[in-house]
């Protein structure tokens, strides 16, 4: 697999891992407990992984499609475009881009989650998105994602290369579950 690809695999099996460790260390009671009013709990945090996981599951094979009918030699380094490279800034972990500090983002409605579902129907969904995911990081390997944009599922007035859509999937992931290990204490 081309390098690129293969970290932003590595990063989403980082991801599971890390959720893997906080599910073994967290009780029911202990994934649903909100560390705040205004604050999402872990569980909550997880299940708006799994809302953005599914929109951008829903765009990228079509961009992958595009890129093997546009062709051309493979791939051997992605560049992100510049909406995408900011985009990867301000959705990942990441809270200064140089001396520019960067304010949170309130999310959509659309992917704001709600509450009731278990914790473990909710990883066990994230777990089956990783291998979604995954799978079509695989389908595109070697192919220009650079070059073929998507419109993003958070608005739709903004497109940025299928290859930036993965690099912040995989960024935002370790943002939120940031916030989970945090909400869980």
């Amino acid at each position: 697999m081309q390098n690129q690809l293969k970290a932003v695999t590595d990063s989403l099996r980082s991801a599971q891992s890390r959720l893997r460790r906080l599910d073994d260390k967290l009780s029911a009671e202990e994934w649903s407990k909100r560390p705040g009013k205004a604050r999402w709990s872990a569980a909550e945090c997880v299940e708006h992984l799994n809302l953005t996981s599914r929109a951008y599951l829903e765009l990228l094979p079509d961009a992958v499609v595009r890129a093997r009918t546009r062709g051309g030699p493979r791939k051997k380094h992605y560049r992100q475009d510049p909406l995408g490279w900011f985009m990867t800034q301000m959705i990942g972990p990441l809270r200064h881009v140089g001396k520019i500090r960067i304010v949170p983002v309130k999310t959509t409605t659309a992917f704001v989650p709600k509450r009731g579902r278990s914790p473990k129907q909710i990883m066990s969904d994230f777990v089956k998105l990783q291998a979604e995911l995954a799978a079509v990081i695989r389908s595109g390997d070697g192919l220009p994602l650079d070059q073929v944009k998507i419109v993003s599922p958070f608005g739709g007035r903004m497109k940025y290369s299928a290859y930036s859509a993965l690099v912040i999937i995989a960024r935002h992931q370790h943002r939120h579950i940031d916030q989970a290990e945090e909400a869980a204490g």
